[in-house]
């Protein structure tokens, strides 16, 4: 858990920073402190994180998988009215996933499959794949926070 690192993030001034923000900048900003604090708080693991701006909401409207972003690490997922972003790397061996026409996803290294939200259906992968945080920046497009291991 991390609480620490929530705690951090809690406690920035921005006055200190010496700049303004809206809600949604700060948002976005404690949401990517608690994330980086979570992750330095780990096992040792070195991560950086990196914002993908993928456009607007409107090039996801209809239901699916949609694979553009597949070699930046992730899928964009439209369920009904539920938009988000899920890792294109296996859990297991870090293998590229393939989108199926099910919406579920597929590891063609050594057999593991996801159902649509990412749990495992069949390993040898046992962890499921992570959902990335994805907001909305000013001009109202979609921006996509991804953890890259090192």
């Amino acid at each position: 858990m991390c609480i620490g690192a929530l705690r951090r993030a809690w406690s920035l001034s921005i006055e200190a920073v010496g700049m303004m923000i809206n809600r949604r900048q700060f948002l976005l900003l404690a949401a990517g402190l608690a994330t980086a604090g979570c992750q330095s708080t780990g096992n040792g693991n070195s991560a950086q994180t990196k914002t993908v701006n993928v456009g607007a909401t409107s090039r996801y409207a209809a239901d699916g998988v949609y694979p553009r972003y597949r070699d930046a690490g992730f899928f964009i997922v439209r369920q009904d009215d539920k938009l988000f972003a899920i890792s294109s790397y296996c859990t297991h061996r870090k293998c590229k996933l393939s989108a199926q026409a099910d919406r579920s996803f597929y590891c063609p290294c050594h057999g593991s499959t996801f159902d649509p939200n990412g749990h495992v259906t069949k390993g040898p992968a046992r962890t499921d794949l992570p959902i990335f945080s994805i907001a909305s920046n000013e001009q109202g497009e979609l921006v996509v926070q991804i953890i890259a291991q090192k």
